[in-house]
């Protein structure tokens, strides 16, 4: 991954962060939800596409911020990464029960890889997926509000970036050479 991309793809959890700090919770997630808006309109004037998990990321976080303004309560801001990543880790998972690799789905427009390989990552999202869910509610009920910024700024978000790292072996391990977008 290039560093613009990189940092581009960071946006709106910084706007989130300096948001929070200057302007309140609600706020920083309207910032937050409006710069991720822009990085995607400018991924689509780019590449003409627009990525699947991303797009359903930001249209979650919009509904989310947007119950929050209505009802002047942030709590749907903080139950948002509970939700989404315990839904994330109930598709994988049960995806797995049911004899689906649903990481596949996902991404096989990105990769080629092998089952063993698809059903592995499956796993190991999915489980991942259920910690951030778990780790998300223990925080918000048990700290105050900073230390939920503070948290899903410098810790859940380093953490997945640090977990998608450690998938990268086994991603290329499992690589089958077929035809994958470089894109």
């Amino acid at each position: 991954m290039k560093l613009g991309a990189f940092l581009v793809e960071i946006l709106p959890l910084l706007a989130f962060f300096i948001g929070y700090q200057y302007m309140g919770l609600i706020a920083a997630a309207m910032l937050s939800v409006g710069i991720g808006g822009l990085v995607m309109m400018l991924a689509w004037l780019r590449e003409r596409r627009l990525a699947a998990f991303p797009l359903f990321s930001l249209i979650m976080s919009a509904a989310f911020t947007a119950a929050a303004w209505v009802l002047g309560d942030g709590i749907f801001i903080k139950i948002q990464p509970t939700i989404f990543n315990g839904m994330f880790s109930a598709v994988l998972l049960g995806g797995l029960v049911a004899g689906r690799a649903m990481m596949r789905l996902f991404f096989a427009g990105q990769f080629s890889l092998t089952d063993g390989t698809w059903r592995l990552l499956s796993l190991r999202w999915g489980c991942f997926f259920l910690v951030l869910a778990i780790a998300n509610e223990i925080v918000w009920r048990g700290f105050d509000e900073a230390e939920w910024v503070f948290y899903k700024t410098f810790i859940a978000a380093p953490a997945s970036a640090l977990f998608m790292l450690a998938q990268l072996p086994l991603t290329l391990r499992g690589r089958t050479g077929g035809p994958v977008n470089t894109e």
